[in-house]
Formats: structure tokens, sequence, C-alpha cells
């Protein structure tokens, strides 16, 4: 299986005027994601959500600063690292994947030659 990365970009502001209920669901959405990967013939090998980019640290050459690179409405909030059969698989895991506030992108890892 090759692996994939499932990058997943949303409105932060979003999530801030989120109830705790609000919240609880996109945990259970989440939840039940991780187990419709296992029945689709997925697996998840890793993930996690980010804190917010007001925690952000950017450096630039010597030049270190608070805050993201560029100001955007969408921003990186989590990840999935997946092994999935090809990128049709991957493709339709990710969309599974809940983002009810923006969107996910998906990536093939990068394999390089041993030696």
């Amino acid at each position: 299986m090759a692996q994939y990365v499932i990058l997943i970009y949303e409105n932060e502001s979003d999530y801030a005027t989120l109830s705790p209920e609000g919240y609880g669901q996109v945990m259970d959405a989440h939840n039940r994601f991780a187990e419709e990967v296992v029945a689709r013939g997925g697996k998840i090998a890793g993930g996690n959500a980010l804190q917010g980019t007001d925690t952000a640290t950017s450096i630039r050459g010597d030049v270190v600063t608070d805050g993201p690179f560029v100001e955007t409405k969408e921003a990186l909030g989590g990840f999935y690292l997946i092994e999935a059969d090809d990128l049709d698989q991957a493709i339709k895991i990710a969309g599974m994947v809940p983002a009810q506030f923006g969107g996910v992108e998906v990536r093939p890892v990068a394999v390089f030659p041993e030696g």
C-alpha cells in the first residue's frame, strides 16, 4: 500500500463560534471517518489536529515571525496519514473527511530510493 497525506484546510473563525455540542459533533464525525477508512480497506497510519494559526511561528531564512506566512481564509488545521491501494482509493477516502468549514487536499508521500 502507498501512503498519502490528507491535509484539512478549514476556516478557523467557524470553530471560534462553534458551540460545545457542535464541536462534539465534529469530533464524532472524525471518529466515524476513522471507522469508515478501515471498512473501505484503507488504514490510518497517523494524523493530528493542529493548534490555530495564532500559535504559528514562521521562518524565512534567518527571520523568525509570529504567525503564518500568508493571510488566508482557510488554514491547515490537521492531517491524516493514510495507506491506500492507489490514488483513486486515497481520493475516495479523502472525500469522507469531515471538513464542514473548508476542504481537503490529498498528496502522495514521496518515496526516495535507498542508497
